[in-house]
């Protein structure tokens, strides 16, 4: 048998051996009919041979969803259905908050899409609105930043808005035209109407 390296002993040791009675009690009371020393075991043997362990943020978790997983293959093995409710993971605090692998790629795309979307705003537009929308700042500290007045300032907001408004529509209703002056509209009246 191999030898397990000190510096990973130490680690175990450290940030998985406090929760191991948790765990256990926690699969205690959801696994019927396993053997919960092999799947501890198995958790710690698995845990071992890992290339590194660096990369763990944190290591209850997932030291608790590695002894889940050995117990969903014991399961299927044994031929016994056992259904691990969601909620329970919330329970013993094992739910990550960061975003789901779909979630990042979709935020992604979306916030690509958003950059290739304001590119097509006039450069100084576009810095004004990522100046207040994203930095935060104020419109007098924009118009200062830019050398600008407070009312191009303002002007400059609006229209990134309209543009947004027009860009991508609201919530699935069809969007006015809303870069149209009083001459161009229909009804002659200025107004923006949503509705027949």
């Amino acid at each position: 048998m191999r030898r397990l390296p000190n510096e990973r002993a130490r680690w175990l040791a450290q940030n998985i051996v406090p929760h191991e009675r948790s765990i256990r009690s926690w699969l205690g009371r959801r696994t019927h009919g396993l053997d919960l020393d092999d799947i501890i075991q198995e958790m710690y043997a698995r845990l071992a041979a890992l290339e590194s362990v660096e990369d763990i943020r944190n290591p209850r978790q997932y030291a608790a969803q590695t002894a889940v997983s050995i117990t969903l293959n014991m399961t299927r093995h044994a031929r016994v259905i056992q259904m691990i409710p969601v909620s329970d993971f919330e329970e013993m605090g094992l739910t990550s908050s960061e975003p789901s692998p779909e979630r990042a790629i979709t935020a992604r795309e979306d916030l690509r899409e958003l950059r290739a979307a304001l590119q097509t705003l006039p450069a100084t537009c576009r810095k004004a609105f990522l100046l207040r929308r994203v930095e935060g700042l104020s419109h007098r500290e924009i118009a200062a930043r830019l050398g600008i007045s407070t009312k191009t300032v303002e002007k400059y907001m609006a229209r990134s808005v309209r543009f947004l408004i027009e860009t991508y529509g609201r919530g699935g209703k069809e969007t006015p035209d809303v870069s149209m002056d009083s001459n161009q509209r229909p009804d002659g009246t200025g107004k923006v109407r949503l509705g027949p």
